[in-house]
């Protein structure tokens, strides 16, 4: 999900939904979605994150968490939200409910793509001495998962959809970071890869992994799965504040190079979205961006 550069008067960020797009600023989100009879309803809402909240979430590395599981947590109410507004249907998943789909996408993600690796890793490891290259064999293994999971869920039909929304809601935060009025034949022109963008922090998510689980040495398959189980939330920290660092100076060719690979992934998780659904993302970006100059204004 992409952060605007700290340099903003306000920071957003965003992300694709069904039929529809959400932005999230500091203190508001708003969903933008476009009904069956081609009409755009838009709804926001007042949601601060907890890193603003609390002092102890603003620290280094757990404020990275601390904002994947917000995150995570807002993007299933705008899923919910979008999936009802795309049908006309009234389904309401309660705030247990959210907890319980977020728990199960996080012990999904852990099992597939730490835990499952590890476990492929071990046929192999008596065959190789170098546990610094086992270690690396593993790692790639696990972005060998990724890519793989990437590549098949990008031929369904629905999600070809969402990532033209995708795709949408990069070049609107792109037009609006460079200060262009927001309209689509302005948005039309700019990339829809942003260094800030959720599947560049996913690839730094897998690389930091190769190179932290490279150092632990030996380990009984026991260990290794614990190790890659509760070192997630570290890695997780860590990818977090190397992409907000990188968000500062993406302009820097070494940076770009470091982030090549998440970008260059993103040429599959976006696609080039038509004026219908730029609108649907100028209006989601409008509504937070309004709300927020209004909260300004009445501080």
């Amino acid at each position: 999900m992409p952060e605007a550069r700290p340099d903003m008067k306000i920071q957003v960020g965003g992300q694709a939904v069904i039929e529809g797009v959400m932005m999230r600023s500091k203190n508001f989100w708003a969903l933008s979605v476009r009904k069956p009879d081609k009409t755009i309803s838009t709804q926001l809402f007042k949601e601060s994150s907890p890193v603003s909240k609390n002092r102890v979430f603003g620290f280094f590395i757990i404020r990275g968490v601390v904002s994947l599981i917000s995150n995570l947590l807002v993007g299933f109410k705008a899923l919910n939200f979008s999936a009802n507004e795309s049908t006309d249907s009234e389904i309401e998943f309660s705030k247990k409910e959210m907890i319980i789909s977020t728990v199960i996408a996080v012990v999904f993600v852990v099992g597939i793509f730490f835990v499952l690796p590890t476990v492929i890793g071990k046929t192999f490891s008596n065959n190789i001495s170098n546990i610094v290259v086992y270690n690396i064999l593993e790692g790639l293994i696990r972005i060998g998962f990724f890519l793989a999971y990437i590549l098949a869920v990008s031929q369904i039909k629905d999600i070809k959809r969402v990532f033209q929304y995708h795709g949408a809601e990069h070049k609107t935060i792109n037009a609006y970071e460079n200060g262009e009025e927001l309209k689509p034949e302005n948005v039309k022109k700019y990339s829809t890869i942003n260094v800030r963008c959720g599947t560049s922090f996913l690839m730094i998510v897998m690389i930091i992994a190769i190179l932290i689980f490279s150092f632990l040495g030996e380990q009984t398959i026991l260990w290794r799965i614990l190790s890659r189980v509760l070192l997630v939330p570290v890695i997780a920290g860590i990818s977090y504040e190397f992409i907000m660092l990188a968000g500062k100076f993406s302009n820097n060719k070494v940076v770009r190079a470091l982030l090549y690979p998440g970008l260059l992934l993103q040429k599959i998780t976006t696609r080039e979205p038509d004026t219908g659904q730029i609108e649907v993302a100028i209006d989601s970006l409008n509504s937070v961006l309004e709300a927020e100059k209004l909260l300004a204004l009445n501080a």
